[in-house]
């Protein structure tokens, strides 16, 4: 039987209580300092004063990163299928010889 966790988070100055997985605290940690900090470069950088607006752009910033990271992963991928074909060509000619 998992036994499961009781933990807090603080973010954009309210407490969330979670019950979790212990393995997931760490990444869950991580994560909620990670939101606190861009949220703290947003207020100071942009003069926001609403919490909203600053955990939207929190969110759209981490939200762009794994869309653009799954972007890059797909031109590289369709780059190596390249390689590959090519790859193939070249292998199928010598044999062909």
């Amino acid at each position: 039987m998992d036994e499961k966790l009781k933990i807090k988070l603080s973010i954009a100055d309210r407490v969330y209580p979670l019950t979790i997985d212990p393995k997931q605290e760490e990444g869950l940690r991580k994560a909620a300092k990670n939101i606190e900090n861009l949220a703290k470069k947003f207020e100071q950088n942009y003069a926001v004063r609403d919490k909203q607006d600053v955990l939207a752009m929190c969110a759209l910033q981490f939200a762009s990163k794994i869309e653009q990271g799954g972007i890059d992963r797909s031109e590289n991928a369709e780059a190596a299928m390249q390689r590959l074909r090519a790859l193939d060509e070249l292998v199928h000619s010598k044999l062909g010889e």
